[in-house]
C-alpha cells in the first residue's frame, strides 16, 4: 500500500536485516514517541529539522574553537568583573527560546488568545546573556546584577552548562541578590544527569562549600504519573534540585504571534517561576527564602513512584530525586502561604 503520509504504526510495521535500516528506525521511532503519534509528517519533519539544528549549533559554535563573537559584544576577555560592554539588540537572530519561557511565566490570562501564562499582573525585564556557544560567566553575572538593580524579585535562569571557569564572579552576583531579597529559579539542565555527581553551573553552591538560600533547582516532569513521569533528558539529584515542575511539551509563546509546544528543563524553571511570582502578588509580606520553602513545602508527592525514563539501570524512585521529593503545587503553594500568614498575624 502506498500512501504520502508517515504514521508511527507505518514505521513500526518495517521490517529489515539491515543494521543501518533498523537503526534508522528506531531513530524515527524514537522522535515519533517524542512528538506523539497524531501528530502530521510536517509535524515530524520539522521536529527533525529542529534536532538538526540544535546539534548544527553545538558543532559550530560551542565546540568551534575559532567562533568569536566578542568582537561585536567588545569586552576585555581578560576582565571578569568589566561592566559596560554589550551588544544592545536584545532580540538577537532567534529569541524563541526566551519567547518560549516567557509565555510561560506571563502570557496574558484575559485575552483567550493561546495560552494563559502562570502568573498575572507581572513584568517581564528581557536580559538576553548567554547566546549560542558563548555563555561566560562574567555575562551571567552581569545580568543578575543587572535584574536585580532594576528591580527584578526574581530572575529565571533557562539555561547552564558544565564548566565554569570564572565562578568566583558568579558566586558574588548570587551573593548580590541574596543580600537584596531576590529569588533565583534555575533551569536543573537536559543531560538526563544526577547532578548531585555531575558539575552544572551556575550553581547555589559557592566555591567556599556554602550555598545560596535564595536558589530553587528545577527539573523537568512529564505526563502521567507513570514509570516517564520525569522527562527522560531531565537532570536529577536528591541534593542539587528541589523539585520537579511540568517541562514537556509545554505550549507557550513563540516570536511572531505563533505558539509551540516545546520540551526542556528551559520549561520548568519558568512554570516555577511564575508560581512563586503569584505567591509573591498576594503575599508581599514573604522573603525570597520564605517564598521557596512554601514552593518547596507545597509540593506533591508520589509514593512508590518508580522512574525509568532518566537515571540508573533498574529505576530510581520519584522521592528520591530531588530534595522536596515532589512536584510543584501552586493550589497547595498558596494554602501553605495563606496558613503562614495567619500564624504571622496571631504572633
Amino acid at each position: 500500500m502506498m500512501t504520502d503520509e508517515l504514521t508511527q504504526e507505518l514505521v513500526e510495521s518495517f521490517q529489515s536485516r539491515e543494521p543501518n535500516l533498523l537503526f534508522a528506525k528506531g531513530f524515527v521511532l524514537n522522535i515519533f514517541r517524542n512528538i506523539g503519534p497524531e501528530n502530521s509528517l510536517e509535524e515530524f519533519l520539522s521536529e527533525l529539522k529542529e534536532t538538526s539544528d540544535h546539534f548544527g549549533q553545538i558543532v559550530n559554535y560551542s565546540y568551534n574553537e575559532n567562533f568569536d563573537p566578542r568582537s561585536i559584544v567588545g569586552d576585555n576577555y581578560n576582565d571578569p568583573y568589566e561592566k559596560g560592554y554589550g551588544n544592545n539588540d536584545v532580540k538577537g537572530p532567534d529569541p524563541m527560546h526566551g519567547t518560549h519561557v516567557a509565555g510561560i511565566i506571563a502570557a496574558n490570562r484575559k485575552n483567550n488568545l493561546g495560552i494563559n501564562g502562570v502568573a498575572d499582573n507581572v513584568k517581564i525585564m528581557s536580559v538576553r546573556a548567554v547566546p549560542n556557544g558563548d555563555e561566560r560567566d562574567k555575562d551571567v553575572a552581569n545580568a543578575i546584577l543587572y535584574a536585580v538593580d532594576n528591580g527584578a524579585q526574581i530572575i529565571n535562569m533557562s539555561f547552564g552548562k558544565s564548566i565554569s571557569p570564572e565562578k568566583e564572579v558568579v558566586d558574588k552576583a548570587v551573593k548580590y541578590a541574596e543580600q537584596k531579597g531576590v529569588l533565583l529559579i534555575h533551569a536543573a539542565g537536559n543531560d538526563s544527569e544526577n547532578i548531585d555527581l555531575e558539575k552544572n553551573y551556575p550553581s547555589r553552591y559557592y566555591a567556599d562549600g556554602t550555598e545560596a538560600k535564595n536558589w530553587i533547582e528545577v527539573g523537568a516532569s512529564s505526563w502521567g504519573a507513570d514509570s516517564d513521569f520525569v522527562g527522560s533528558f531531565s537532570n536529577y539529584g536528591k541534593k542539587a534540585v528541589d523539585l520537579f515542575a511540568p517541562g514537556v511539551q509545554i505550549y507557550s509563546t513563540l516570536p511572531g504571534n505563533n505558539y509551540k509546544k516545546m520540551d526542556g528543563t528551559s520549561a520548568a524553571s519558568p512554570v516555577t517561576a511564575g508560581v512563586a511570582a503569584v505567591i509573591m502578588s498576594y503575599y508581599p509580606e514573604f522573603s525570597a527564602t520564605e517564598v521557596k520553602e512554601i514552593i518547596r513545602n507545597s509540593t506533591r508527592k508520589f509514593d512508590n513512584l518508580k522512574i525509568e525514563s532518566v537515571g540508573s539501570k533498574g529505576g530510581i524512585e520519584f522521592n528520591q530525586m530531588s530534595s522536596s521529593g515532589g512536584l510543584i503545587n501552586l493550589y497547595q503553594a498558596i494554602l501553605l502561604a495563606q496558613e503562614l500568614k495567619t500564624k504571622k498575624q496571631v504572633k
